[in-house]
């Protein structure tokens, strides 16, 4: 596999550090890649040339993609500068990278009063909705209920139940953690 020596030695860091997150053995994830444990013992500790043709094997087994396995640890990709979009009273603050991997997106959002938290405005989507408030407090409307979620609480919940998060007695900020369906009925485009 032709790479710097950095990300070499960062993609041995992750299979041996993904391989003893799963209290595996050599003898267990070679088995799983059918690699000999030697074999996979030389790759992590750096004496023996990472092939391509080996990576594949070791990034299934270890339930990673081989993207993941070879992804560039250059600190700039570390650092997320959210730029701020609002629309109607709702100010979105994206902390994760847009379509992340794992299908989850992650934001901060400052939910004024001026937000509608009617009946007419109740979403429904598959999924669940996850999010703690930062500061004030949020007005969850869940199906029928209307419920106050305080500063450092937090809310879980089915989101086929039609459901709103709006603002009560002042601005709310919140972080929520949204699937691609939360992600898009949530959200405002671009």
């Amino acid at each position: 596999m032709e790479q710097g020596p950095d990300l070499d030695r960062v993609v041995r860091q992750r299979i041996r550090g993904l391989r003893l997150s799963r209290g595996w053995t050599l003898d267990a994830l070679a088995s799983r890649c059918h690699l000999s444990p030697s074999n996979l013992s030389r790759i992590e500790t750096g004496s023996r040339r990472i092939a391509l043709d080996q990576l594949v094997p070791i990034a299934r087994a270890l339930g990673t993609t081989l993207d993941e396995l070879i992804a560039s640890a250059d600190e700039q990709d570390v650092v997320i500068r959210p730029r701020a979009t609002a629309s109607g009273g709702v100010t979105v603050w994206l902390l994760s990278r847009e379509r992340a991997a794992d299908g989850v997106v992650v934001a901060k959002m400052r939910i004024t009063e001026e937000r509608p938290i009617g009946p007419e405005d109740m979403v429904v989507h598959p999924g669940r909705d996850w999010f703690t408030v930062l500061s004030g407090t949020a007005l969850l409307r869940l199906g029928d209920r209307t419920l106050l979620v305080e500063q450092g609480d937090a809310a879980e919940f089915s989101t086929m139940t039609p459901h709103v998060v709006g603002a009560h007695g002042g601005p709310v900020e919140i972080l929520t953690v949204l699937d691609g369906a939360g992600e898009q009925s949530h959200l405002p485009p671009g």
